[in-house]
């Protein structure tokens, strides 16, 4: 299968620079997997489409301000460093910004030098380790002095940074949000509980692998980057409950979906589990737990357009995304969504 089978012509007006004031205000798109029909509705819609035992699974991971401006030492030109993974005791694994400036030994200082480092080691690929030097609690220093690291489609700058965290974020560890849920607020969230649709969480941090093209013209040689995610035990335990019952497993973007995927048994039934996943889902891939999905509109030709088409027919796919540009719907993080059911 072919990367080009993927490609659909999206306008760049269309991509939203900047978040609806009200969450759930977005448009909604659903799409039916079996028949490819679709509905225009909006976001606050969503509870029509659920059923009571049902369960609805949101990825929990809450996103680093893990963008650093500073100055390289002595001199005092500027750098900028994206914190990506966590190696332990002061080092991590980051992106650099100027490269061929931030060799090992360099010296870097980030707010007045509450906050200084040192480029440790060049790593294949070109990211560099870095240790941090710092009195107190590293995330404190960083809810200080660190940025949001939005997509590199994002060229506005954002006013508010929770608006790029869901309402129900919690544990510390992406490099960009699970925009999928971006879209809810705590009334939407109350109102699918009341009707009794049961939520869980998962976590998976997101890492910038996410934005990384598909440069193979053959997709089954896409090298897929890898991701933390845990399925918690009472996660894991509700699911066998709503699929033993007979309710649906609604996932709440593609993380908890290759969360969910990567852990499940052939069956379905999911263990407590915690680990790495490089999960790669496309056309052909057989779902064992997910019954619908909330997402939002994805890149062309990336490996989440890939996903979605698994789920619902490449066909069906980039039917409703030509429908939606012809819309004028808004796309990516801050754009506007898809339930697919």
């Amino acid at each position: 299968m072919k990367t080009s089978d993927f490609y659909y012509d999206l306008p760049q007006e269309l991509i939203a620079q900047t978040p609806l004031e009200r969450r759930d205000g977005s448009r909604l798109l659903t799409l039916d997997k079996v028949t490819g029909e679709w509905e225009h509705r909006h976001f606050y819609d969503l509870p029509e489409y659920l059923n009571p035992g049902d369960c609805l699974i949101l990825n929990d991971s809450r996103v680093l301000p893990a963008r650093l401006l500073g100055q390289r030492l002595p001199g005092g030109g500027a750098c900028e460093v994206l914190l990506l993974i966590d190696k332990g005791e002061g080092t991590w694994e980051c992106l650099v910004r100027p490269g061929r400036k931030m060799k090992p030994g360099a010296r870097l200082s980030f707010g007045n030098g509450e906050l200084t480092a040192e480029v440790t080691e060049e790593l294949p690929g070109g990211n560099r380790l870095v240790h941090f030097n710092y009195d107190g609690i590293f995330l404190e220093v960083l809810e200080r002095l660190g940025k949001m690291p939005l997509p590199p489609y994002i060229k506005e700058e954002l006013q508010d940074s929770e608006r790029y965290q869901t309402v129900y974020s919690k544990v510390l560890g992406s490099a960009a949000a699970p925009t999928a849920g971006l879209h809810f607020t705590p009334e939407l969230l109350k109102k699918i509980a009341d009707m009794g649709v049961n939520i869980g969480y998962v976590t998976l941090h997101v890492g910038l692998g996410t934005f990384r093209p598909v440069k193979e013209d053959n997709i089954e040689e896409h090298p897929m980057h890898s991701e933390y995610c845990v399925v918690p035990p009472e996660t894991a335990e509700l699911i066998n409950r709503t699929r033993a019952s007979g309710g649906r497993c609604v996932c709440v973007g593609t993380t908890s979906c290759r969360t969910l995927e990567s852990f499940a048994a052939e069956d379905g039934h999911m263990e407590p589990s915690a680990g790495w996943t490089d999960i790669f889902i496309y056309p052909g891939y057989k779902f064992k737990v997910m019954d619908a999905l909330v997402t939002n509109f994805h890149l062309p030709e990336s490996t989440l357009v890939m996903l979605v088409s698994a789920f619902a027919g490449r066909e069906h796919i980039l039917n409703a995304y030509a429908e939606a540009v012809k819309e004028r719907y808004r796309f990516f993080s801050f754009g506007d969504a898809m339930f697919i059911h």
